[in-house]
């Protein structure tokens, strides 16, 4: 039997500044999903994107730069990660049916640079990116991998359609324009809002 777990809620800003209205969904179309519960017992998430990462940073002062919903043994969790005041990286787990922290520990990849500063929040991020494509969110993080050299960043949206079709979006942090990732545009999903062919 199917089940479909589902969670849609309007979120606050993280941090400073923006507001969006996301949607977060696991559905039971996914390997280790289809039965999982929230670390409170609940079949159901209701704690939306923004309360998580808001939730994260209470626990660990810092910047969000990614928010994943998954299953972690079984139940449901808010994978959280944080670049903290202290300038090391933690992993935040929070429950998806009350909020709270579950966990967190200072990661020691050796290999993981600061983010940079950013105009677009993740909250804004993934409102952009429901604009391009309604739907739902799954996960939302922050790309910065030439942090040292100056390259490009921009946030990867992954959002299941309302036809349940998955786009993937990139969102430029600095101008929150939306263009669909290069490695999606040969799944056959190329029904957005025309953004393909914008090569500017």
């Amino acid at each position: 039997m199917k089940r479909k777990i589902a969670i849609a809620a309007v979120t606050a800003a993280v941090l400073v500044g923006g507001a969006a209205a996301t949607a977060v969904a696991l559905t039971g179309d996914d390997s280790r999903g289809s039965g999982a519960r929230t670390a409170s017992g609940s079949s159901t998430a209701r704690v939306a994107v923004g309360d998580a990462a808001k939730a994260a940073v209470r626990a660990v002062p810092g910047t969000v730069t990614e928010a994943e919903l998954d299953d972690e043994d079984g139940r449901l969790v808010w994978e959280i990660d944080v670049y903290g005041s202290d300038r090391s990286w933690h992993d935040v787990t929070v429950d998806p049916g009350n909020g709270k922290v579950l966990g967190k520990h200072v990661d020691n990849d050796n290999d993981r640079h600061a983010p940079r500063r950013t105009s677009v929040t993740l909250a804004a991020a993934a409102d952009a990116a429901l604009r391009s494509a309604p739907g739902t969110v799954s996960s939302i993080e922050l790309e910065d991998h030439d942090g040292r050299s100056g390259g490009a960043v921009h946030w990867e949206v992954d959002v299941r359609g309302k036809d349940g079709k998955k786009h993937e979006l990139n969102v430029d942090a600095k101008t929150a324009k939306v263009t669909v990732d290069r490695s999606d545009a040969g799944h056959g999903d190329g029904d957005g809002d025309g953004d393909d062919g914008d090569d500017d």
